[in-house]
């Protein structure tokens, strides 16, 4: 298992934890669960990942990964913001699936730490 760093980020009464790696932890579905389970018993309001957390299935939306993922992080309420470069990546319906993720309360994708401090707390 990659070693991980946890940053708390607090802003407005709540609490965000940016989780860092070396390398990619999120390679399935198990992945994601094993990720609650390892703050469980912590207290947060919202998750930071970013990008290079992922498995590159993560973001070929064909491979329905990213559902997957994101629906996990639904279905147990926690809001999550992703910080990547967003624009190297061309696929049209990948754009669209990003606008539509931040036009929503749950999953955000975002360009910077400070940016997705400053989304999240947007909800309590």
């Amino acid at each position: 298992m990659k070693e991980k760093s946890v940053i708390s980020h607090q802003i407005g009464g709540q609490t965000f934890l940016e989780i860092n790696s070396e390398g990619q932890f999120v390679n399935n579905v198990q992945d994601a669960l094993d990720l609650f389970g390892e703050l469980f018993g912590r207290y947060y309001d919202g998750i930071i990942l970013h990008e290079g957390s992922f498995t590159p299935r993560f973001f070929d939306l064909k491979t329905k990964f990213a559902g997957e993922i994101l629906q996990k992080f639904s279905n147990y309420r926690v809001r999550l913001a992703i910080v990547g470069d967003w624009l190297k990546y061309t696929s049209h319906s990948f754009a669209a699936f990003i606008v539509e993720s931040n036009r929503g309360r749950m999953v955000n994708f975002t360009t910077s730490t400070e940016e997705a401090v400053s989304l999240l707390s947007r909800y309590k």
